[in-house]
């Protein structure tokens, strides 16, 4: 039977299996919203009394706070506003106006005899998926009336100060596992495999270290660790290794890639958030140039002529990707801190992603792939939210972005051309194309998840 065939029994299979999954799961338990939001409650907080007067300094703090930590997290500009707007509602404050950017929040709480405003910087600081996961809960409540003003604000705090859930050893382990993961995935011999794991290893040594840098030096960074891993891979090539190791590049440079970060530009910019897109379109395709550059720089130094990254899925067998996403999905959760009972959820979501996407790609070609995946695996993560276990929606929802890879495509792309390479231009086509079907597929999808728990992309 040919493997082609093999892959879309397999991938038929999943979808059916886990479908019928999610139903058993729902029929057993789930989730209430309000009494969800309830655990998010701490010892010492308070509820917002009804008909109260409005604290409108308080209610600004709260909003300020929220606002801050869920662009932070990487939540869309439109559902930031849209949770802002109930806390000010659910506190007495219907009138208040916000208005959100990737990198600032304008917030005006007004009531009938008092009027604040504030204005803060957001974005300057990543929140890992333990962290996203408190903090919709801690949103949920404080939209719900479950936590006044300031138990949010305290609550918030508190999802700031967490301590990463694993310790160094584990997250550069799971740096190594979610690049193996994903070289199987881009086709990768078994040397690359190796590679792949070595590489990545060191990145995310790399990746924890500049934590302590200040934010001042991330260009640097990128540029100085995309130099090293192509370097090495360059000269693993000329060594006589093969390009079935090209693979291990994109690997190790996965967390790197901004193919959420432009997906979601697209996604702004399709709903009219045309400032919030624009700028984080604009960032998305620095990030591209600052990886091309250092990848280009080595090429040079080093002599290789010329690259191409093409996939062989199945290179290893048609069952070593179906592997490889499960190896990818625990790597991702321990590199990303995610909470236990969380990492089942990912995986699952994963599965999902992976399984629309290999259909898609059969019957609609490459692009439109990640349209079906999108738009699978958009109610997936919302049912799955769902569930008294099931993470956050962005949580499960976040990882699939790096099975799509429309960031890997770019990276491509923007190494072709300032490579000198006309045909780079094509590459970006395709990936400004699987970009905008992303996040379409995040839109018809949301259509199917808005009886569930609210979108939170």
């Amino acid at each position: 039977m040919d493997d082609a065939i093999v892959s879309w029994l397999i991938a038929a299979g999943v979808l059916v299996i886990g479908a019928v999954l999610l139903i058993l799961l729902r029929s057993h338990a789930e989730r209430d919203i309000l009494t969800s939001a309830r655990s998010a409650a701490t010892t010492g907080s308070t509820q917002v009394v009804p008909g109260a007067e409005p604290d409108a300094a308080a209610t600004l703090t709260a909003i300020e706070a929220v606002g801050n930590a869920m662009i932070d997290a990487g939540y869309s500009v439109m559902t930031v506003r849209n949770a802002l707007h109930d806390i000010a509602r659910i506190n007495g404050l219907p009138a208040s106006e916000m208005v959100v950017f990737p990198t600032a929040l304008l917030v005006s709480a007004r009531g009938e005899e008092e009027q604040r405003t504030g204005v803060i910087s957001s974005g300057e600081r990543s929140m890992l998926l333990a962290q996203v996961d408190e903090l919709q809960l801690a949103v949920d409540a404080a939209r719900t009336g479950v936590l006044d003003p300031g138990s949010t604000t305290d609550r918030i705090r508190q999802i700031r100060d967490m301590k990463p859930q694993y310790g160094p050893m584990p997250r550069v382990f799971g740096y190594a596992l979610l690049s193996i993961g994903l070289a199987v995935l881009l086709g990768s011999s078994w040397i690359g495999v190796a590679t792949a794991a070595a590489l990545g290893a060191l990145v995310g040594a790399a990746l924890l270290l500049s934590e302590r840098l200040p934010a001042r030096y991330g260009a640097l960074i990128t540029v100085a660790i995309a130099f090293g891993v192509s370097l090495t891979v360059f000269l693993l090539i000329r060594a006589g290794f093969g390009s079935g190791i090209l693979a291990a590049l994109i690997a190790a440079l996965v967390l790197f890639l901004p193919g959420s970060l432009l997906t979601t530009a697209v996604l702004e910019l399709s709903t009219g958030q045309i400032v919030s897109g624009a700028g984080r379109l604009a960032a998305g395709a620095m990030q591209l140039v600052l990886l091309a550059a250092g990848i280009v720089t080595a090429a040079a130094l080093v002599g290789v002529p010329e690259f191409e990254f093409s996939e062989h899925s199945l290179t290893l067998g048609v069952i070593a990707p179906w592997i490889a996403v499960a190896v990818f999905g625990v790597g991702l959760a321990l590199n990303q801190c995610a909470l236990w009972r969380s990492l089942p959820w990912i995986v699952l979501v994963l599965y999902f992603a992976y399984s629309a996407q290999v259909i898609g790609d059969i019957f609609l070609g490459g692009v439109l792939s990640a349209f079906v995946g999108a738009l699978v695996v958009t109610p997936v993560s919302a049912f799955v939210a769902k569930h008294p276990s099931g993470p956050a929606a962005l949580v499960s929802f976040r990882p699939a972005f790096w099975l799509l890879v429309p960031g890997a495509l770019g990276l491509v792309g923007v190494t072709d051309v300032l490579g000198g390479d006309a045909s780079g231009l094509n590459t970006l086509v395709a990936t400004v194309g699987t970009m905008v079907a992303v996040a379409l597929g995040v839109l018809a999808g949301s259509v199917f998840s808005s009886r569930m728990e609210r979108p939170a992309f």
